[in-house]
């Protein structure tokens, strides 16, 4: 990669660096035109993005994309930018995917603790942090209307149908690496997980044209 726009922490940019978006596949390139062309409609619109990332329990796959879809926004200057998560039922955003994130450079601050602890992630000095806890698509702390709900996983889009408030519903399905939880490959499938999101969250907004005045 090249082009870079806005400044993130090294440690986020040294990862990025690592990542090859030419390698995005025609058919998953399939699969993120319609985001694509959602945040670019936002954009000309001069309108808020709102985009909420759905899975069944919130805990892993549409955190990891939440937060890399954050920054990706950030990266590459797409103004009005705001992401999400929910699931179909609240759990806690998952230690392993919490300590992936950490690992590619985001620095996480524990807000609260319990059985679903809230997390500050920074991934840039004077950005908003993405707050991170687990929750239900619906929460009051989502966006109610005037978003795309995009569906991570399966069960989650067989799932709800439906989605209240949404404008747009758009699956863009990752495998779970829960798989291989407890396992001696963990550490390594949530990196390549991250990885594969962050490519492809990085993709999309490549790809969506900044309007200047």
């Amino acid at each position: 990669m090249t082009l870079t726009k806005n400044t993130v922490f090294q440690k986020i940019a040294e990862t990025i660096q690592t990542l090859d978006l030419n390698a995005v596949s025609e058919e998953r390139k399939s699969v993120l035109q319609p985001l694509i062309d959602y945040i670019q409609l936002k954009v000309s619109e001069n309108n808020y993005a709102n985009l909420n990332f759905i899975c069944t329990h919130n805990s892993r796959r549409s955190h990891l994309s939440q937060v890399w879809a954050q920054a990706a926004a950030h990266f590459f200057n797409i103004k009005n930018v705001h992401c999400y998560s929910g699931g179909t039922e609240a759990t806690a955003l998952f230690p392993m995917a919490a300590k992936t994130l950490e690992n590619a450079g985001f620095r996480i601050l524990t807000l609260s603790e319990g059985k679903n602890p809230v997390y500050a992630i920074k991934f840039a000095e004077n950005s908003h942090p993405v707050i991170g806890f687990s929750k239900t698509y619906d929460d009051a702390f989502n966006p109610q209307s005037e978003f795309a709900a995009i569906m991570t996983c399966s069960q989650a889009d067989a799932g709800c149908p439906f989605i209240p408030g949404a404008e747009k519903r758009i699956p863009v399905k990752y495998d779970d690496p829960k798989a291989f939880d407890n396992t001696s490959q963990q550490a390594e499938k949530y990196k390549e997980r991250s990885n594969q999101i962050a490519t492809e969250m990085l993709f999309v907004f490549s790809k969506v044209s900044q309007l200047t005045n």
